[in-house]
């Protein structure tokens, strides 16, 4: 036609003259993007967020109009797209100089600009670029009638077209089929009929220099950074396509790649849409009302201290309404204790024998009912959120769902997955690693999450509205949401920006024992050391915070006043102790020389754990205090010892049998007993005052021949270690 012999001619200038001509082709045409979009989904303002960063010109379809198209991630339909376009362009189709490019907008995002599709588009040489796919999609029995391709993807996928106004116009006019009808077979159709693909100058995206579609060739892509921005690059054929569209079963491979693509996070300047639609809480008149769901499913260690993480959240407490769920612990206590703090304070507990997915609904339920719910905020009693500014921050974040990264203390575990099998199950994203060890900070938008995040209220009264989302076929209650949240096309996010806190391992709690924390020093560590490592500890090593009050004796804080009193706790409820009697079947040869009145750590089952101890609290300040001797932080006998004045009140003079030994005060003199301390013969030098928590550590053998001093009222406690035996 005549209205094409001048692009013709500019394109051939362009071939001729490539290192500058296709700037100056290019100009001479408007790019037009026309998509369908009948809601604003989270996957719509991403696909409009990536347009206005290329700065390209967006008309949306159908917006607001109900969807008929029927549901085209499982089945045939999508029609709907063909008719709204058929009547865009009949108001277009005489603009020689408009080239359309029509694209799904859920599923699909940018990742190159204007100049650089139009100028793929010219090279092409057609008049139509359809996307291609290496799977074929609805007719397989059309497979024969495809052209054969020497290389390249063979078949048409719908998700993306580019061509001239009059000829996309002239495609689409035939149209006269329904709403639920298919689109892509509509189109394969026509394409498929050499007549009308010659006429027609249609052709396919073999190599994908255009349009990449991730069904299929999930393989064949990679993340290729660059100091701006990010693309997403073609192995198989060398191209970077600027058009990249999850269809089928890739969404979220699609969301992944949207992490980056195409300047939401780079190595050079971090992340790039963290901040956008920020709400600024200082701003606000008034905190917005939170319904905190706690829920309590298994024994879980330190659950005090959870709930004191969770008194200490700083947020107003009259903001703050509470729901529990309670299926194995008693917290009576902390409800009579606390029950007015809060706005409101609601308990479920094992009576009711909810299970998981009924209990999560009930909490879910009662701020989706709640018109004043501003937002949902849910937590298992294994997270310890050790950052009070958790809520405030999730809620300025400005997600539909949005939970904080919380993982168990140097392990890979955590609460996101980054990616899914097939069958639904986890599995790891390249990136995983990195946002778990916070070497990648972002706001990240993932396939699963649990344990703890952030809803807003109109979430749960609108896209969530339906009910019961944590109960789904097999599934356990955490998948459950969010298969059903990933279905309903609502982005659940999670931000490593802070520290927030960690997971508490719960695999192995044996809650045999009267304190069942103690035991945890093994899988808890740092939640067993802030509860019974005493606070000064580090200052040993950072400020020489210890005392020699007799030569090569010292004296340092170890353990808290709680570790103190559980330790005697569990040694009392045991019971036995040994009466200090010589006869003593518990240790070798059966006869101790020099008797106390106590109970061994292996008796209770504290043995493993008070070695580890040893090693982990011990062994510095020995080497601190004794240079350049290196403890093997072993040790048979350890004990608690017990001095009341009508059963054993001291302990005559004698040495140790072992390099070291550590001595610590176990309660309060003048509080809980009078008397006591240790002197130290050698040297006429006695320690009288013993502190609730220190240890003496002193030499054993030799040097160091000592005395428990008479405990004169009350009962003293001490725990003891012969180190290095």
């Amino acid at each position: 036609p005549k209205s094409l012999q001048l692009p013709m001619l500019l394109f051939s200038f362009a071939r001729l003259y490539p290192f500058y001509s296709y700037n100056f082709v290019t100009q001479k045409y408007k790019l037009l993007v026309l998509t369908v979009a009948t809601e604003e989904t989270d996957g719509f303002h991403r696909f409009m967020q990536t347009a206005h960063y290329f700065n390209y010109t967006v008309k949306v379809l159908g917006m607001g109009e109900p969807w008929k198209g029927g549901d085209v991630g499982r089945s045939i339909g999508g029609g709907q797209k063909v008719r709204l376009l058929k009547s865009t362009m009949e108001i277009l189709a005489d603009q020689e100089d408009l080239v359309i490019l029509f694209v799904d907008s859920y599923d699909l995002i940018f990742a190159g600009g204007p100049e650089e599709i139009l100028r793929k588009f010219l090279q092409a040489n057609h008049k139509v670029v359809f996307a291609a796919d290496g799977l074929i999609w609805p007719d397989k029995r059309l497979t024969d009638k495809y052209p054969s391709v020497r290389s390249g993807k063979r078949f048409l996928n719908s998700g993306g077209i580019i061509g001239y106004a009059p000829y996309i116009n002239r495609i689409v006019s035939q149209w006269n089929l329904h709403d639920n009808d298919d689109d892509q077979l509509f189109y394969t159709k026509i394409y498929l009929d050499p007549s009308q693909r010659e006429t027609l100058n249609m052709s396919l995206d073999h190599k994908c220099q255009i349009f990449q579609n991730l069904n299929g060739a999930v393989d064949e892509v990679l993340l290729k950074f660059g100091t701006d921005r990010v693309r997403v690059r073609n192995t198989m054929y060398d191209s970077l396509p600027v058009v990249v569209h999850g269809n089928g079963n890739t969404k979220i491979y699609l969301n992944y790649l949207g992490n980056y693509v195409p300047n939401a996070w780079n190595y050079e300047h971090g992340c790039g849409h963290c901040d956008d639609d920020f709400l600024d809480l200082s701003q606000l008149q008034e905190y917005p009302n939170v319904l905190v769901g706690v829920f309590i499913e298994q024994p879980t260690p330190f659950l005090p201290e959870f709930f004191q993480r969770l008194l200490a959240l700083d947020y107003p407490k009259d903001k703050l309404k509470l729901f529990v769920h309670n299926n194995v612990s008693h917290i009576q206590r902390f409800w009579e204790e606390n029950r007015n703090v809060f706005n409101s304070f609601k308990v479920v507990g094992p009576e009711e024998n909810l299970s998981q997915g009924e209990a999560r609904n009930m909490g879910m339920d009662l701020c989706r009912k709640d018109a004043s719910c501003d937002y949902y905020f849910s937590i298992d009693s294994d997270v310890m959120l050790t950052n009070r500014q958790t809520v405030k921050l999730l809620i300025e974040q400005n997600r539909k769902i949005i939970g904080p990264l919380v993982a168990r203390h140097s392990k890979l575990w955590s609460n996101f997955w980054g990616a899914l099998s097939l069958d639904g199950y986890y599995a790891r994203s390249e990136d995983y690693v990195d946002i778990v060890q916070r070497k990648r900070v972002g706001v990240w938008n993932i396939p699963f999450m649990a344990h703890v995040y952030l809803i807003k209220g109109s979430v749960l009264r609108n896209e969530l509205k339906e009910r019961n989302y944590f109960v789904l076929e097999k599934l356990d209650p955490d998948m459950a949401l969010c298969r059903n949240a990933r279905e309903m096309g609502v982005f659940m996010y999670l931000t490593n920006r802070h520290d927030f806190g960690r997971l508490i391992s719960t695999a192995s709690y044996n809650i045999s024992h009267y304190n069942n924390d103690l035991w945890q020093i093994f899988e808890n560590p740092v939640d067993w050391k802030e509860k019974y490592i005493h606070q000064n500890y580090t200052q040993i090593f950072t400020e020489n915070y210890l005392e020699e009050p007799c030569p090569d004796v010292f004296w340092f804080p170890v353990f808290s006043e709680k570790a103190c009193d559980e330790i005697v706790e569990e040694m009392e409820h045991y019971g036995s102790w040994s009466g200090g009697k010589h006869e003593d079947t518990r240790i070798a040869g059966g006869y101790e020389t020099v008797p106390t009145d106590d109970i061994h750590m292996k008796q209770i089952g504290f043995d493993k754990e008070w070695l580890h101890f040893i090693r982990e609290f011990i062994s510095p300040v020995t080497l601190k205090v004794f240079s350049g001797y290196y403890t093997k932080a072993y040790a048979v006998m350890n004990f608690v010892v017990k001095y009341t004045p009508g059963r054993q009140a001291y302990l005559r003079p004698h040495h140790d049998s072992s390099t070291f030994t550590i001595n610590i005060a176990l309660n309060n003199k003048n509080a809980d007993f009078l008397g006591g301390g240790c002197r130290f013969h050698r040297y006429n030098c006695s320690i009288e005052s013993p502190r609730k928590g220190w240890s003496f550590m002193h030499p054993g053998r030799l040097t160091h021949l000592h005395e428990g001093l008479p405990t004169t009222n009350g009962t003293r406690y001490i725990a003891v270690s012969f180190i290095d035996p």
